[in-house]
């Protein structure tokens, strides 16, 4: 990614106060050029063009510098899963595959940020990143539940549908931020693959709260004509 065209505005180097924020937005380059592991603290002071000493006014050590990315992450990442969801408009399946559109780009536009949320749970250990991490996979238990209800089935399996959709999601999400999934080969175009597999997974856990094993669900609406995030009007 261009070091120039950064999450915060995009200038190497920090204005006085901002520290923190030139931090961890070095940090967010590095995660994405070399795995959320694959630098040390002082390597992103000298991105930033501080001493080695520097970031330590700030945090304790590397984990709550990744901490703080992953955090900021989550918070993003809530607001545009929310926004995909647009209040299950113009209804939850419809509403619930534009959140899994919203999944994938977000994971393939800040490959940084996804290193840092996914790498390690540790780095949720703080009450922030921790609130952050759980109000954005909130957002897919919502979702699952209203997919639920739309079907007439109870919520009780409503978080396992979650985990299921969420799981499916990272595994296409990361697959094709590391290239094993390319549109432009046949058959490997992730959005696709995504869409289909959920539909499954979906259509299982329906059968599965009806205690119809053999039930017929019926299809999800057509894709929703070109605009932000697919909606509607």
């Amino acid at each position: 990614m261009d070091r120039q065209s950064g999450f915060f505005g995009g200038r190497r180097g920090y204005h006085h106060g901002r520290l923190k924020d030139a931090l961890v937005e070095a940090a967010r380059q590095l995660a994405a050029e070399r795995g959320p592991s694959g630098f040390t603290l002082a390597e992103a002071a000298k991105l930033v063009g501080v001493t080695a000493a520097a970031p330590y006014r700030h945090f304790t050590d590397r984990n709550a510098l990744m901490g703080e990315l992953a955090r900021r992450g989550f918070e993003q990442f809530a607001d545009e899963l929310a926004e995909a969801w647009d209040a299950g408009r113009p209804d939850p399946v419809a509403a619930l595959r534009r959140m899994g559109e919203a999944y994938l780009a977000f994971a393939r536009r800040e490959p940084g940020l996804y290193a840092a949320m996914f790498g390690n749970v540790r780095t949720l250990d703080s009450p922030e990143s921790g609130a952050a991490a759980d109000r954005a996979l909130d957002a897919l238990r919502r979702a699952a539940q209203a997919v639920l209800a739309h079907y007439g089935a109870t919520a009780g399996d409503s978080r396992a549908l979650a985990f299921e959709i969420w799981s499916l999601s990272h595994g296409v999400a990361m697959l094709t931020v590391s290239g094993h999934l390319d549109p432009a080969r046949a058959g490997c175009d992730p959005a696709t693959i995504l869409s289909g597999a959920a539909a499954d997974i979906v259509a299982g856990a329906i059968r599965r709260a009806l205690g119809a094993p053999d039930m017929a669900v019926p299809p999800a609406p057509p894709p929703a004509p070109p605009g932000p995030w697919g909606k509607r009007g």
